[in-house]
C-alpha cells in the first residue's frame, strides 16, 4: 500500500488533491491512502501518534509554521519519507532541498505532472521495499537499506546497525527478531549470537574473527570457523566472484 497525505491551509487545494488521488488509485489499480490536512499542527499530531507515509505534499506558505519549518519537524520523525513542496513562486527552491526535498512542484498541479510524479514515487517505493526493512530507531521511523548495512551487533537489548557511510542507527529489540528479517537474504550471515554479518562488507576470515572492510572485527565462536567459511564461499561462488584458493 502507498500512503501520502497533503498539508495546505487551501481548502481548494486539498478537495483538488484529494480527487487527483482518487483518480490516480482507480486508472492505475493501486492500493492507496491518501490523508488532508489544512494546518501544520494538525498534521505534525498525526505524526507525534506514530502514523507514517511514503510521501508528504507539503504547502511551502501557510500560516502559522511555512512548510519548510514543518518539513524540518517532520525528518525528526521520518528521515526517509519523500517531501514534495507545493509553491506558486520558486522563492524557497534552494533551501527545499536542505531538508532532503524529493520534488518541488509549482501550483496548481495538473492531472499530467500529478500522474508522473506519483508513478515516480510508486516505481521508486517498490524498489526500496523489495530491500530494505522500517525501523523505528531512537532518531525516528527509517526505512534500512539492506545493501548499505554491513554488520549488526546487540548489547543487552539494544541493537545496533552499522552502515557503510559510518553511521550507527539503534532501536531496542532482539537478534533473534532481526535474524527472522534478514535470513531469508542470501548475503546475511549469523556467525555468532550477538552478530549478522553482510557477507559483502567482509574483508578477511581468520580462525577466531571475521575482520570486516571497516576494520570491525566480530568474533568466531569455537568450532564454527569451517561452517561459516564454508557458507561464505558458497556465496562467492554464487555470486561468480573470482576465488583463488
Amino acid at each position: 500500500m502507498i500512503k501520502v497525505a497533503i498539508c495546505d491551509d487551501d481548502i481548494s487545494v486539498l478537495t483538488e488533491f484529494r480527487e487527483l488521488c482518487y483518480q490516480y488509485r482507480t486508472d492505475r489499480n493501486l492500493n492507496m491512502q491518501c490523508a488532508v490536512f489544512c494546518s501544520s499542527l494538525e498534521f505534525m499530531a498525526e505524526l507525534e501518534k506514530g502514523v507514517s507515509y511514503d510521501a508528504i505534499f507539503l504547502d511551502i506558505i501557510m500560516p502559522g509554521q511555512n512548510g519548510i519549518n514543518t518539513a524540518k519537524e517532520i525528518r525528526k520523525y521520518d528521515n526517509n519519507v519523500k517531501l514534495i513542496f507545493l509553491t506558486s513562486s520558486d522563492e524557497f527552491a534552494v533551501e527545499s532541498y536542505t531538508v532532503g526535498a524529493y520534488f518541488y512542484q509549482m501550483k496548481p498541479i495538473s492531472e499530467h505532472s500529478f500522474y508522473q510524479l506519483m508513478d515516480s514515487i510508486v516505481e521508486q517505493c517498490k524498489k526500496e521495499a523489495e530491500n530494505s526493512l522500517i525501523l523505528r530507531c531512537k532518531s525516528g521511523i527509517t526505512k534500512l537499506d539492506l545493501d548499505k548495512l554491513e554488520y549488526c551487533e546487540v548489547i543487552g537489548r539494544t541493537l545496533l546497525f552499522y552502515m557503510e557511510n559510518g553511521s550507527v542507527l539503534e532501536r531496542v529489540g532482539s537478534m533473534d527478531e532481526i535474524w527472522g528479517q534478514l535470513m531469508q537474504y542470501e548475503n546475511f550471515l549469523r556467525p555468532h549470537r550477538s552478530y549478522i554479518v553482510n557477507m559483502e562488507y567482509i574483508q578477511t576470515i581468520f580462525c577466531k574473527t571475521i575482520r570486516m572492510q571497516n576494520e570491525a572485527e566480530i568474533p568466531i565462536p569455537h568450532g564454527k570457523y569451517t561452517e561459516i567459511k564454508t557458507k561464505y564461499l558458497d556465496y562467492a561462488f554464487s555470486r561468480k566472484q573470482t576465488i583463488l584458493l
